[in-house]
C-alpha cells in the first residue's frame, strides 16, 4: 500500500476470472484514474522529505525554464485550473522556493521566478522524481514505454490537453 492507496490485486494477465471481468476494469478512463493514483502515490512516497505535490514540482520545473512568467502562462504550461494554481503559488512562495514582483508592462500583473532556494531545492528534486517514472514504468520494455508515451501524447493531443 502507498500513502493510504489501496493497490489493485496483481490481475491476470486475462480478465477473464470472474473477479476482473467486469466492464470496469476494461474502461480505459478507470484505468487512467487509477494509474493517476499509483502515480501520485509513488510521487509523494518517494519525495516525502521534501513535502511536495506533483503539481508544485510542475511549478517549479516549469520555472526553471521559463522565468518570469505570469500565474496565467504558468497555468496554461501545466494544464492547471488559473483559479486554484494560486493556492499552488502560495505554498511555494511560503518556502522561499519562488517569488513574486510586479509587470514593469502591466503593474496588475505578478510574475513569477525561482529563487536560489527553490532552484537549490529544484536540483535535489529531479532524480527522485526520475525514479518515480522508473517505477511507475518498471514493468514495461523500453519499446512498451515509448510506445505508452508516444499513445499518452497522441490522446492527449486529441483532446486538447
Amino acid at each position: 500500500m502507498l500513502h493510504g492507496l489501496t493497490m489493485l490485486p496483481a490481475l491476470p494477465e486475462t480478465l477473464e476470472t470472474p473477479e476482473h471481468n467486469t466492464a470496469i476494469h476494461r474502461m480505459p478512463g478507470h484505468q487512467v484514474r487509477r494509474l493517476q493514483q499509483v502515480a501520485v502515490a509513488l510521487f509523494a512516497e518517494e519525495l516525502q522529505p521534501w513535502d511536495i505535490t506533483p503539481v508544485q514540482y510542475a511549478v517549479l520545473a516549469t520555472l526553471e525554464r521559463h522565468t518570469p512568467i505570469s500565474q496565467t502562462t504558468l497555468s496554461a504550461l501545466i494544464a492547471y485550473d488559473r483559479a486554484t494554481i494560486g493556492g499552488v503559488i502560495d505554498r511555494l512562495d511560503a518556502k522561499g522556493w519562488l517569488s513574486r514582483t510586479l509587470d514593469p508592462d502591466d503593474r496588475r500583473l505578478r510574475l513569477l521566478s525561482l529563487t536560489p532556494a527553490g532552484r537549490d531545492v529544484l536540483a535535489c528534486l529531479h532524480p527522485p522524481v526520475k525514479a518515480v517514472q522508473a517505477r511507475l514504468l518498471a514493468p514495461l520494455s523500453v519499446d512498451e514505454r515509448q510506445q505508452f508515451e508516444a499513445l499518452c501524447l497522441k490522446l492527449l493531443r486529441h483532446h486538447g490537453g
